[in-house]
């Protein structure tokens, strides 16, 4: 789930996790306690296990780029002290990832005088195969689904969309090792990107984050892949998310979203209660415009942060197409450009800014919601 970005799965949990007690020379039993800062009890979510002890790994050979790069080994006692994790472990981490000389040049945004179509975007998400696998994936997760949406008030529906649109439902989830993407971002961010003191800033804390919780969860931290930017799992969970979002919905005791689609389905869930969904809120509606009073610039000044009452909108020269009688919410004016063709617009509500919550824009929300109401129209057709 990175900003501007993006058959079930059926690989067995060996092939994308190992435990640290094989990996990692033999360590074996207990996590540090505490991993990042864990979210606010949730009715929803099931509390983790007590950890138990877990002594240091043995030294492994430093064979990746990095492990000829001082200036990064030298950062490796402090950061192991910083994170309340053994050095060894750190060092063997660090020590044997690899510069991945492609990660910089996918980081960075698309050029200057690139035109944005909205159609061309939704047709990489919307195709018949992804709308089977989405139904496929409902059917055998139905029973869950109706319990994320009971116990989060997040449609199934949503829920399925973005499974759909991040991984095609486990079928992409990405093939690079998530200590290599992460330690490039990390120590080789490009200084081309415009925001790149932030990013570089975000991907070092996800690299501690990662190494927190390949720790807590005693997973092989050289084995787990992902996206180029680090994302994991059916749902692409940056490391930080998983720690405070990701929930044990099948109450194994083990959070995995790689191979348990009842975790993923109640993470999903439970990153957008935390996020602030509004139970029974449409995240979007048609919009037309009154030419003669449409201030177009006042009303996409605000982006897509509902900004407007209805009323409001509609003295600007906006009407949201089939808002329920009494509708208080604020609204946001959605713009989606069609290239050289008329821009698309919509009517966004809070629940359409949560969904940007899990990537930052507005043309990947709209297309999980237009993935989401497929699939729905498929199970119904399904249904007759």
């Amino acid at each position: 789930m990175i900003p501007d970005l993006h058959t079930p799965l059926s690989p067995a949990p060996e092939r994308r996790r190992l435990h640290l007690l094989g990996a990692l020379a033999g360590a074996s039993a207990l996590a540090l306690a505490g991993c990042g800062t864990p979210p606010k009890p949730d009715e929803g979510a099931t509390p983790a296990p007590a950890p138990h002890p877990q002594p240091a790994p043995a030294s492994l050979a430093l064979n990746g780029s990095y492990a000829q790069r001082a200036d990064v080994m030298a950062q490796v006692p402090n950061m192991a002290r910083r994170l309340g994790l053994p050095e060894t472990f750190v060092r063997n981490a660090i020590g044997n990832a690899d510069f991945l000389p492609s990660v910089p040049r996918l980081i960075l945004p698309a050029g200057k005088g690139v035109r944005r179509s909205w159609r061309v975007y939704r047709s990489r998400f919307i195709d018949n195969t992804r709308i089977r696998a989405g139904v496929q994936f409902w059917n055998e997760n139905a029973t869950q689904l109706q319990r994320a949406e009971r116990e989060y008030g997040v449609p199934a529906k949503y829920i399925v969309g973005i499974v759909g649109v991040e991984t095609i439902y486990g079928r992409n989830v990405g093939n690079m090792r998530v200590i290599d993407t992460l330690a490039t971002l990390s120590f080789d961010f490009p200084q081309a990107h415009p925001r790149a003191a932030d990013r570089n800033a975000f991907f070092r804390s996800e690299l501690e984050h990662y190494l927190q919780l390949t720790w807590k969860n005693r997973d092989d931290p050289l084995t787990l892949r992902g996206s180029y930017a680090g994302a994991m799992g059916l749902p692409q969970f940056m490391p930080s998310s998983w720690v405070k979002h990701a929930v044990d919905f099948d109450r194994d005791g083990h959070i995995d979203l790689f191979e348990s689609p009842t975790d993923v389905v109640g993470s999903v869930a439970h990153y957008f209660k935390q996020y602030g969904w509004v139970s029974g809120l449409e995240p979007v509606f048609d919009v037309t415009f009154d030419q003669s009073r449409l201030q177009l610039e006042t009303l996409l000044g605000p982006d897509i942060t509902p900004s407007f009452t209805p009323e409001q909108f509609s003295e600007l020269g906006a009407t949201a197409v089939g808002l329920p009688a009494g509708f208080n919410r604020k609204l946001a004016l959605i713009e989606l450009e069609n290239g050289y063709a008329p821009a698309s617009y919509y009517a966004g509500t809070d629940n359409f800014y949560v969904i940007t919550r899990y990537n930052n824009s507005s043309y990947y929300a709209k297309a999980v919601i237009d993935l989401a109401n497929e699939v729905e129209r498929a199970m119904g057709l399904q249904a007759r």
